[in-house]
């Protein structure tokens, strides 16, 4: 496929296409006009990282504990978000990738809540047969997955453009606070955040709210 062909797939125009990844805008027009000709590994790159965001993302709703399911341990029982979390990877297995509110108990930026249940991960269907999980995507690229602890987790940026594609099933205190301790450790500053062109309205909105969650 060409650039334009693969732009075309996810629905964007030329400047939605370049923010998303981080492309030159003039760059996308010579590629398409063909004034000049990507390079073979960032076509198939490129390839790679749209056929992952089409797959990810999955539309979900929260899931009910069905008796039927196994169930993960509980994080009532561990001291700390980290030991719990290994526990649960020890679970599901350690190709697992922690999304949304894991991944920023992974990062430290969140503290998580004593009677957690839903666990976001990227990772194989076969997870979702424990109560509690849901699965974002199948596939996620290796450049937006950080690890520590023995842990693999998104990105902050991954995490937060996660969190605005799935607003309507998340409660959105973990990554309300999370931007917030961003914005206050940073200089009160939200340089090297960046979120998909479809989220920026959207950001925009709740940076202004992470700005005041420690006034209130």
């Amino acid at each position: 496929m060409n650039i334009r062909e693969l732009r075309t797939q996810l629905g964007d125009t030329q400047s939605e296409f370049a923010a998303r990844y981080q492309i030159p805008f003039r760059t996308i027009q010579n590629w398409e006009t063909g004034v000049r000709k990507p390079p073979d590994y960032i076509l198939n790159l490129l390839e790679q990282r749209i056929q992952e965001d089409l797959i990810n993302r999955k539309t979900n709703a929260l899931p009910k504990y069905d008796p039927q399911k196994k169930n993960l341990p509980k994080r009532s029982e561990y001291v700390g978000a980290v030991a719990w979390l290994q526990a649960v990877r020890d679970t599901l297995g350690e190709s697992v990738v922690f999304a949304l509110d894991e991944a920023l108990m992974c990062q430290g930026r969140f503290g998580g809540r004593s009677d957690e249940y839903i666990v976001w991960v990227y990772g194989d269907d076969s997870v979702a047969q424990y109560n509690g999980v849901v699965v974002l995507g199948n596939h996620i690229s290796p450049y937006s997955v950080d690890s520590r602890n023995g842990l693999r987790y998104t990105d902050f940026n991954r995490t937060l453009s996660d969190a605005l594609a799935n607003e309507s099933i998340l409660d959105m205190q973990g990554i309300t606070e999370a931007v917030s301790r961003y914005y206050y450790s940073n200089g009160d500053s939200f340089n090297g955040i960046s979120v998909a062109p479809e989220y920026q309205e959207r950001f925009e909105t709740l940076a202004e709210e992470a700005i005041a969650y420690y006034d209130n």
